[in-house]
């Protein structure tokens, strides 16, 4: 599956186009590496999301086209969150 439309379906992101233009800017990284909204994902792949203050870790778990608001969160597995402050000093 594409990494913007897992993004979307999983609802870690809510649209695929916003999803795949923070995939151009190089925020997102699949298994260590920077990746691009077409990049590949499967189960087991880990993730990496770099938003503005915060930075969120995730293990896919399952994957799946569609799929019920209520199940989304069981596509992926949270492995660490850090929120990301910077020192005016």
């Amino acid at each position: 599956m594409r990494l913007d439309k897992f993004l979307k379906v999983s609802r870690l992101i809510k649209r695929r186009t916003i999803a795949k233009e923070i995939c151009d800017a190089g925020k997102i990284t699949v298994n260590g590496r920077t990746a691009k909204a077409s990049s590949e994902v499967a189960v087991g792949d880990m993730l990496e999301l770099h938003f503005a203050n915060r930075t969120m870790k995730v293990k896919i778990a399952k994957v799946s086209e569609t799929i019920k608001t209520q199940e989304a969160a069981d596509m992926y597995e949270v492995l660490g969150e850090e929120k990301v402050t910077e020192d005016l000093f």
